[in-house]
């Protein structure tokens, strides 16, 4: 083989494994690796305005799943600086795993309500997503719907969900365990397990499909599902479904509505630690979340942006004042009583 193909054959293995990290980086290296589970193309117009604002260039590994894995097994040589993901419990896990890094920001701070960020520093929400009910639109008197209703025999076959042990309910689930305890909260699984009227299965898009086709009157999805099927990203058959339900934002009984997060933290041994920073602290900038809202039909974090009107058309959002950190030290208890109940079965 001669050289020159041998040298074609290593520059394909460098670039099938993601950025090297930099040994040494020097003092104001303007870069920064990102590794993230959201798809490039949603996030992507965020990292170019970074890189236009501050001059820094991300580069962006795309780690569809096994992040958490996949840094652990690269050790102190990995090359990510940040790692950003969905669902509180996701980023917890990196936590845990002591595979992110105490930040002390007042840029942070300032733009992150305390209950979206973690107390010592380690993970940052940078986007919410209320989980909102989906319902047929010939419901009324819909006004003031509480989780805690969709246990009522009122409802018995017409509910619609996917799998409680996905983390989207797991979450919320164990949000209830928080506020209601475990006795509470496995009765309150049990009647809403009497009133489904399928199995627990498929997606959050699912629930509207199914309301559309009157399988079901009422079920709980995700608020930006709302706005890639009423925009029609989602394709026709998607905009139909979207367009053929109403959306409540129901609350837990003297709180607000349950939301989840996208988010990041900045890895153990980030080799452009202050890029990384940098990236954070852009990202909930009013510039950064309002193209969040714009691009991925979130809600900011950061009290005062707009969201995208197909979101504000849903009304006001009260976020729940549950810390996402308690919530998150409940996910196992709330898995257990799904697989207790035979929630999905």
């Amino acid at each position: 083989m001669s050289l020159s193909r041998i040298a074609l054959g290593l520059l394909g293995l460098v670039a099938l494994a993601g950025p090297a990290r930099a040994q040494g980086a020097p003092e104001g290296a303007r870069e920064v690796n990102l590794y993230t589970t959201r798809e490039p193309g949603l996030i992507r117009p965020l990292l170019d305005a970074f890189t236009k604002a501050s001059g820094v260039t991300v580069n962006t590994v795309f780690v569809d799943k096994g992040l958490t894995e996949r840094v652990a097994a690269e050790g102190a040589r990995s090359a990510a600086d940040v790692m950003m993901t969905v669902d509180i419990g996701n980023l917890i896990e990196l936590v845990d795993r002591d595979l992110a890094q105490p930040v002390r920001s007042p840029v942070l701070e300032a733009a992150i309500p305390a209950a979206l960020r973690d107390p010592e520093g380690r993970w940052f929400a940078l986007s919410t997503r209320a989980r909102v009910a989906y319902a047929d639109p010939d419901l009324r008197d819909l006004a003031g719907l509480t989780y805690e209703d969709l246990a009522d025999p009122k409802w018995k076959g017409k509910v619609c969900l996917r799998s409680g042990q996905h983390p989207y309910n797991t979450a919320l689930i164990a949000a209830y365990l928080v506020k209601h305890g475990e006795a509470k909260t496995e009765a309150w699984l049990r009647g809403l397990k009497d009133n489904l009227a399928r199995k627990a299965a498929g997606g959050d898009r699912d629930v509207a499909r199914d309301i559309v086709a009157d399988l079901c009157d009422i079920g709980l999805g995700n608020s930006y599902y709302v706005g890639l099927m009423r925009s029609g990203r989602g394709g026709p058959e998607q905009q139909k479904w979207g367009e053929g339900i109403q959306v409540v934002l129901p609350t837990f009984q003297g709180g607000g509505t349950h939301v989840n997060v996208s988010g990041a933290v900045v890895a153990k041994n980030a080799p452009h630690r202050d890029n990384a920073v940098k990236l954070l602290e852009y990202l909930t900038s009013d510039e950064a979340q309002a193209l969040y809202a714009k691009a991925d039909y979130e809600y900011p974090v950061k009290p005062g942006v707009a969201v995208d009107p197909l979101l504000a058309a849903l009304g006001t959002l009260k976020v729940d004042a549950t810390p996402l950190a308690e919530i998150a030290r409940n996910r196992k208890a709330a898995s257990l009583l799904v697989d207790k109940v035979g929630f999905d079965r």
